[in-house]
């Protein structure tokens, strides 16, 4: 390969990582309009992908439920885990698995309440063109 070839891709591979480093995993969460999956990085430096279920903020913090794309071991293909937004003043806010078993299922229970009342609103109904005859 050519020394352009080469310097472009390297110059693409480092945009792509500090863009990756400027996200904010908040803004990422709370953004209605993304259908991106969201990647983590474990304590080993292994990326693992998630889908995410919802954003729930619960007792003064916001969780998330993230279900994994990737196979993690211990967790089942129809599991999600529970996650926090942990924020120390002056680093970007980071994800961390709340490991508190009773925390996490009220986490759960909260986000089962919001669509249960999501399903009980009432639908807005649209008006029917009347037909032309």
């Amino acid at each position: 390969m050519d020394k352009k070839k080469v310097q472009k891709i390297e110059e693409a591979s480092k945009k792509v990582k500090e863009r990756e480093e400027q996200l904010d995993i908040v803004d990422v969460l709370l953004d209605e309009n993304n259908k991106e999956p969201i990647v983590l990085v474990d304590g080993n430096g292994k990326k693992i992908t998630f889908e995410q279920i919802a954003v729930i903020p619960f007792n003064d913090k916001l969780y998330c439920v993230l279900k994994p794309v990737d196979k993690i071991d211990g967790v089942a293909d129809d599991e999600a885990i529970v996650f926090y937004v942990q924020e120390e003043e002056g680093k970007a806010p980071v994800l961390m698995v709340e490991t508190d078993e009773k925390v996490a299922m009220d986490v759960f229970d909260e986000y089962y309440n919001l669509l249960d009342e999501q399903s009980a609103a009432p639908k807005k109904e649209t008006k029917k063109k009347p037909s032309k005859k």
